[in-house]
């Protein structure tokens, strides 16, 4: 970075000039009289704007250059204006259940050992983790209590217990990321890793439970996506076949051979009729149109062959209109 100070005035007016964001302005400046028309304003906009970009290509010839491969180049001085944020300032995050106990009961941290005395070993293990102190499987005898059940396994039970332990913190860590999420304070590694949960800085509801209707959608969907479309797939234990099994595409073959041309037009009159079939409804219809000018014929002034006449020249115009399609469509093939 070049040494010097970043502001500095401009030759020809008032202007300050910052290059580490090269950007230019004139505190002193005010614009003309409320009064003035749009077309006063705007030339004058204009005339300051090339000021304060001349300014701006002035300092920046100033600078000493120096060489590169690429050709001469200038290192710009440090930014010296300080340009807000474009996100708002992070909410604190909302303190725990036992957060606030221990603040109500004055309760400190305190660190801990990351290694222990093992009595049983006799040796320095680890507190936590792998080969840690008091581990289950160093523990060859549980003493017994008066309150345990004759014919249990207290080892079983040992086990079990940290389970429901283990389960509750994940339980609790959960209601805790809720509540953070709620308040808008939901840090952004913690919104990375759960899908589940609404976007840093938001108050977005929750979202609710998946319905069975569409996990049986998601299920059907991932047993087919394979490349044999699940068919010989091992199928769990009472797994119900899917709804929407996947299909392979047929195409035609590459080289022209006994029964191709057959196949392509059949694929291109299954095209046109497809085509055909979704504008029907622009087609004439030939019974409502006779019905609806049996009608015109009661309630209007108008002789009933002009009617006529005028049904007739309509279908022969659909007729037309069609066959010039259909002969469209054949060129094209």
């Amino acid at each position: 970075m070049a040494e010097g100070d970043a502001v500095m005035p401009a030759a020809a007016s008032s202007c300050e000039v910052d290059l580490g964001n090269l950007m230019a302005y004139d505190p002193s400046h005010h614009l003309t009289a409320a009064d003035a028309s749009r077309e006063e304003l705007r030339q004058e906009c204009l005339h300051k704007g090339a000021e304060l970009a001349q300014a701006v290509a002035n300092a920046l010839f100033a600078l000493p250059p120096s060489e590169d491969r690429d050709g001469p180049i200038v290192h710009l001085p440090p930014p010296t204006t300080r340009l807000p944020r474009e996100k708002h300032l992070p909410k604190p995050k909302p303190l725990t259940k036992w957060e606030l106990f221990a603040k109500a009961k004055g309760i400190t941290k305190r660190k801990k050992n990351k290694r222990e005395w093992d009595e049983q070993t006799q040796s320095w293990k680890r507190t936590y983790g792998y080969d840690r102190v008091n581990d289950d499987k160093d523990i060859p005898i549980i003493d017994a209590k008066a309150t345990d059940e004759p014919g249990v396994d207290p080892f079983a039970q040992r086990r079990q217990e940290k389970k429901k332990q283990v389960e509750k913190q994940e339980k609790n860590r959960l209601e805790n990321l809720k509540k953070a999420a709620k308040l808008g304070a939901l840090p952004s590694h913690i919104q990375l890793a759960a899908k589940a949960l609404p976007i840093t800085g938001t108050k977005a509801d929750l979202p609710k439970k998946s319905r069975k209707e569409d996990l049986d959608n998601v299920a059907g969907m991932a047993s087919s996506a394979t490349a044999s479309g699940g068919k010989f797939d091992e199928k769990l234990p009472g797994e119900k076949p899917p709804k929407h099994p996947g299909k392979h595409r047929k195409f035609l073959p590459v080289a022209e051979g006994k029964g191709m041309g057959n196949l392509e037009k059949q694929q291109n009159d299954k095209i046109l009729n497809s085509l055909l079939a979704r504008n029907s409804d622009e087609q004439l219809d030939v019974g409502k149109a006779s019905s609806t000018i049996q009608w015109c014929t009661l309630n209007c002034v108008l002789p009933r062959h002009y009617w006529y006449c005028f049904l007739f020249c309509l279908s022969e115009l659909t007729a037309s209109l069609n066959n010039f399609v259909i002969r469209r469509l054949q060129c094209t093939r």
